[in-house]
């Protein structure tokens, strides 16, 4: 749990982390990401093709190379947080948080007593399969981090109630569901998008909480960090190797030299 210590102490004085959301089934792009120096990856199920049984793969990855690993689950159950967790990820972040109600719920789930109720098994992957001690192992898992994306209007109305939550470490905007939700489908540099996320960036500051946001543009993430956001995820990997692609080609066809 060192990596995710110094991960944690990053953020408590203030610094910013970095890294991409990554659909890969190949653990060795993972293993990469934490060799390039980005801070965490998130391995997402949400919008990717792997399950869970690749996905204990991707996090042996993670560990391998210091890297935060943080499965966005494809729902809010209390099944895919477990399983995630079980198989030793670093933390969890859950989609389309609509309510403090949804937010709770997450806690419990994420959480082991007395600061949840998530169903209990040592004969997992993050208890090295019972050989921790069980007293540690409950201890250990509850520094798990427990992310919520609000990626819409009805989150955006019950902002506050959602930031009173215990035990929610970062809050992550959406930009594209937000934008869809605000009627400006996939335009993420529209007024309307940059201010609602501005505002959720102000009032998490309020009341204390980390926020994130995803940016595909350098332009977008130097406005975020500029903005107080400490959890920047940057563009994917598809995305970011479709873009060295491009590049390289671009250098192969015209001779010029330029950066990859």
């Amino acid at each position: 749990m060192n990596t995710l210590r110094s991960f944690k102490t990053k953020l408590n004085q203030g610094s910013a982390v970095y890294g991409p959301f990554m659909k890969t089934l190949d653990a060795a792009f993972v293993e990469i990401t934490g060799h390039a120096g980005f801070d965490f990856s998130i391995l997402d199920m949400e919008h990717g093709p792997v399950g869970y049984a690749e996905m204990q793969n991707l996090i042996r990855a993670a560990q391998v190379a210091e890297l935060v690993s943080i499965v966005r689950v494809p729902d809010s159950s209390e099944s895919s947080i477990s399983k995630a967790l079980d198989l030793g990820a670093s933390g969890v972040q859950v989609p389309q948080i609509q309510s403090a109600e949804e937010a709770r719920a997450v806690v419990r789930a994420a959480r082991y007593f007395p600061q949840g109720g998530r169903g209990v098994c040592r004969f997992v992957r993050a208890a090295k399969y019972s050989s921790i001690p069980r007293e540690a192992y409950f201890v250990q898992a509850n520094e798990a981090l427990v992310i919520l994306q609000v990626e819409g209007q009805k989150g955006l109305n019950a902002l506050d109630e959602i930031l009173a939550v215990e035990g929610v470490d970062i809050l992550f905007i959406g930009p594209y569901d937000l934008s869809q939700s605000l009627g400006v489908p996939g335009d993420v540099a529209n007024p309307v998008v940059i201010e609602a996320i501005k505002n959720v960036v102000e009032r998490a500051k309020s009341a204390g909480v980390v926020t994130g946001v995803f940016a595909d543009t350098f332009e977008a993430a130097d406005r975020w960090r500029k903005a107080g956001v400490q959890y920047l995820s940057y563009s994917t990997d598809v995305g970011l190797y479709t873009e060295a692609c491009r590049r390289v080609l671009k250098n192969i066809k015209t001779g010029q030299i330029e950066n990859v």
